[in-house]
């Protein structure tokens, strides 16, 4: 990150994820680290784009107007900060995301939230390829344990290095928490 305007992406924060059944999860403190840097960015008066799943399918928690839908209260969008629904993992996909951030003159972004193997890594992509300079922070993210293409459960751990590992070097950089807020403003 260098001086130019960066936005902190929180993708799907929502009361449905803090709820899930899901299997196993890891980064028990990424809620925790995802707020220092809400904190941070705000203080620093910099710009924050709250990412919102709004599912397609009747009955999913993530369904228009069902309490999962809903942002978790200690991560909510204030007034001023932007907010995108999506309805696929990707965030730039069928949003117009990209056009609000060029509108903006942001080149760099943030990305934090859930799920590392799903929204995060498909928007981390897209970011990179849209010659976005991309950072996931590592431990503000976090993923479900998940059976792979040969039958075997791989932990949450284990998908989540896997995530970042796609992600480094080619689509994004991976950070801490405690790297990033060094370099915030």
């Amino acid at each position: 990150m260098n001086s130019k305007p960066t936005a902190l992406i929180v993708i799907d924060m929502q009361k449905g994820m803090a709820d899930t059944a899901a299997d196993e999860r890891n980064n028990p403190v990424a809620e925790r680290n995802i707020l220092a840097l809400l904190s941070a960015w705000r203080n620093a008066h910099q710009t924050v784009v709250h990412v919102r799943h709004i599912s397609r399918t009747p009955g999913s928690p993530f369904w228009p107007g069902q309490s999962g839908a809903e942002f978790q209260e200690e991560l909510a969008p204030m007034a001023a900060e932007h907010v995108v629904e999506k309805n696929v993992p990707d965030a730039f996909a069928h949003t117009r995301l990209e056009r609000w951030l060029h509108a903006r003159g942001i080149q760099q972004l943030v990305i934090v939230g859930v799920s590392t193997s799903n929204s995060v890594e498909s928007t981390a992509r897209t970011a990179g390829n849209l010659g976005f300079q991309t950072i996931v922070v590592s431990d503000a993210t976090f993923t479900f344990a998940k059976m792979d293409y040969a039958g075997v459960l791989r932990s949450a751990d284990d998908v989540h290095a896997m995530s970042l590992a796609n992600l480094d070097g080619e689509y994004a950089g991976i950070m801490t928490t405690s790297e990033v807020l060094r370099l915030v403003v």
